[in-house]
């Protein structure tokens, strides 16, 4: 599996954007896309991790798969042309642009536990973005729960694999309004935690915000 790296830009406006918000660092967000409707993420200060899982809106049970996603194109990591598979295989969306060129899906989302044995006893308290995912989800009420966690991408961030198959969390190769854009390719549920992780360089230590928006295609 070779490292990706596939820098693209993208022709859409802001202007011409139905939608767009700015996510603080820490907090969460949950969001419906229309099949064909085309959505960024945008790290407005740089070296941000945006934690991000996706669910089939008609079918939630069918979320993200980062095992179908690597597997079907052979390659770990994900840029331009990636496209972003369900548990069952089916494509959720497709990355079209993509200015980082390499984002993480094996790494997986910070909780209190990996807190804990990651970095020390006292970081178990400090928030996560396990608790931020489970807060967005508990927003839809009996839809959603905690088994529909699910190994996450992690937008912006340097997770790379050594010889041996281990992982190591470097500084970011993002920078001050880099940004990836995915066209949804079915009904799709969006949710994001900002990551506030404080203990690995991911972020230069100093979360900051993130802006998403959407265009109708």
């Amino acid at each position: 599996m070779t490292q990706a790296k596939e820098i693209t830009t993208s022709p859409r406006k802001i202007e011409d954007a139905v939608y767009t918000r700015t996510i603080p660092a820490g907090k969460g967000w949950m969001h419906d896309l229309e099949p064909g409707q085309v959505f960024r993420i945008t790290d407005l200060e740089g070296n941000q991790a945006a934690d991000t899982l996706f669910y089939d809106a008609l079918n939630p049970e069918d979320s993200y798969s980062a095992i179908e996603t690597v597997t079907a194109q052979k390659n770990i990591y994900l840029t331009t042309g990636s496209v972003l598979r369900a548990k069952s295989g089916r494509p959720l969306l497709t990355i079209t642009a993509d200015s980082v060129g390499r984002h993480d899906t094996v790494g997986g989302a910070c909780s209190a536990e990996s807190n804990t044995v990651r970095y020390a006893h006292e970081k178990k308290a400090m928030h996560n973005c396990r608790d931020t995912f489970m807060y967005e989800l508990s927003k839809r009420g009996a839809k959603f729960s905690k088994q529909d966690l699910a190994p996450n991408i992690n937008f912006f961030m340097n997770v790379p694999i050594t010889p041996e198959g281990g992982l190591t969390f470097e500084d970011g190769v993002s920078a001050p309004g880099y940004y990836v854009e995915m066209q949804a390719e079915t009904n799709t549920t969006v949710l994001i935690s900002n990551c506030p992780q404080l203990n690995n360089p991911c972020n230069d230590y100093n979360p900051t915000p993130i802006e998403v928006t959407i265009w109708n295609n």
